[in-house]
């Protein structure tokens, strides 16, 4: 791993000037092209290449506007993660029991780990945490009340960060981070469709099956071929939600995923039923802190941070992002809250030499439109990254697009791109580009988006 990383480092740490101030010639009559192209008149757009070993620019416009970033501000909240918590760092979720009159309580201390029932590293890994719930708590489950305690002192019980828009947050990727959670908070809705254009939608079932919650539909049928055009919308208030938009038809077992309305019941449901499979019901008891001590008879790790770091950036799992926001601020500030992770997260690269007007941020993930970063900033943490000792895991999670490694990210009429690349003489760049209000296809932005990033290959 020594030499692996050694390597990957001096790569990146070459540096030819010469071949640079030609790229930066390249750079401009690509860019200029770009920003003439239709899909841009009335669109912002940003782009900062740097050299990665001196952190000389190599070519800028417009790289300190504060543009929607989308999901490449996950770079930004995985750098900060590692930087803070260590790549070696483990969520750890603690069952116990407290003492209540003659009876015991199943009592749990969360520690907001998003892989909880995660099926990433195998569903075997959640049938072994559930089996060692039941070995520990099976033999007192007639002693057990229907009381479950969860201390959530420190813990802000607001799972959807400000600024997220409605249509997002009933969907899968919408799901937002709370002290407790499982399966990635997703579920997925199964849906049978009519023969006919315009026929109504029916729900088949969830799965897993939802604790306390139905799916109502309101969609219809569509055309053969139409696909996925189904949302799930949650009211503020009540057990209700609505499924919305098209699937097409003679579809059987049609399947769309959905954010869990309640994560927390959800889980605990799961391991209440693993312990006595009567499925009897339970009341749930946030408390802030506890006089008598509970006796801890399981403790649950999560993989450790770089494991998480590698989903968090390969598959752009947004919830990853919120918690790990929300770990940072519980770590530095006692208080597991989006603000105070955001306040950490600017304090910390002011430090590093980015102006905190640069990083207006709302969430850990991007999704957000709210959001507003600068390119400087993103290739900034981008260089701060490549001296770290976590550099490789990091590097490593970033997926691979258009023979580039980068992450990207995409909302409503936003998309961006911002990595690493090593050039055909060996040189290391850093780059970020980001587009606000493109017009037509985001393939078609995205591949003029290619034609400029390719004079770095």
């Amino acid at each position: 791993m020594m030499k692996k990383t050694f390597f990957l480092v001096a790569a990146f740490l070459f540096t030819g000037m010469l071949y640079g101030q030609t790229v930066t010639q390249q750079l401009a009559k690509a860019w200029q092209a770009f920003e003439a192209d239709y899909q841009l008149a009335n669109a912002t757009a940003s782009l900062y290449v740097i050299d990665a070993a001196t952190g000389d620019v190599i070519f800028s416009k417009n790289e300190k506007l504060g543009l929607a970033p989308a999901s490449t501000q996950k770079i930004i909240t995985a750098a900060t993660a590692f930087a803070f918590l260590g790549k070696d760092y483990r969520y750890a979720t603690q069952f116990g029991l407290l003492n209540e009159g003659t009876q015991k309580a199943l009592y749990i201390q969360p520690s907001g780990d998003p892989s909880l029932g995660s099926w990433r590293w195998g569903d075997e890994r959640n049938t072994i945490f559930l089996q060692k719930i039941k070995n520990e708590f099976q033999w007192n489950k007639n002693k057990l009340s229907k009381n479950v305690f969860v201390n959530i002192k420190g813990w802000d019980q607001q799972s959807i960060p400000n600024g997220w828009i409605w249509q997002d947050i009933g969907n899968y990727y919408g799901a937002g981070a709370g002290f407790l959670n499982w399966r990635e908070n997703q579920f997925d809705l199964v849906l049978r469709s009519g023969s006919r254009i315009g026929d109504p939608v029916e729900v088949v079932k969830t799965i897993p099956a939802l604790v306390d919650y139905q799916i109502h539909s309101l969609a219809t049928a569509a055309s053969a071929g139409s696909g996925d055009n189904a949302y799930l919308y949650f009211p503020i208030t009540g057990h209700e939600g609505i499924v919305r938009g098209t699937i097409p038809v003679h579809e059987n077992k049609f399947v769309i995923s959905g954010a869990m309305p309640n994560p927390e019941r959800q889980f605990i449901s799961t391991v209440k039923n693993a312990i006595d499979d009567s499925h009897k019901d339970f009341d749930l008891q946030e408390i802030e802190g506890i006089s008598t001590k509970p006796e801890i008879l399981l403790t649950q790790y999560s993989p450790t941070l770089d494991s998480l770091v590698y989903w968090f950036l390969k598959k752009s799992i947004n919830l990853y992002g919120e918690a790990l926001l929300k770990t940072i601020g519980l770590k530095e500030k006692g208080s597991f809250n989006t603000d105070a992770g955001i306040d950490v997260v600017k304090d910390f690269w002011k430090g590093k030499g980015i102006d905190v007007n640069e990083l207006h941020i709302e969430d850990g993930s991007g999704l957000s439109p709210q959001n507003r970063v600068t390119t400087h900033a993103q290739a900034t943490i981008l260089r701060y990254a490549l001296g770290q000792i976590w550099f490789p895991e990091f590097y490593e999670a970033l997926p691979v697009y258009n023979g580039m490694k980068m992450k990207s990210g995409t909302i409503y009429r936003v998309k961006g791109f911002c990595g690493y690349q090593i050039n055909k003489s060996g040189q290391g760049y850093i780059f970020s580009i980001l587009v606000n209000n493109y017009s037509g296809s985001t393939a078609g932005v995205v591949a003029k988006m290619y034609k400029v990033l390719n004079e770095l290959k």
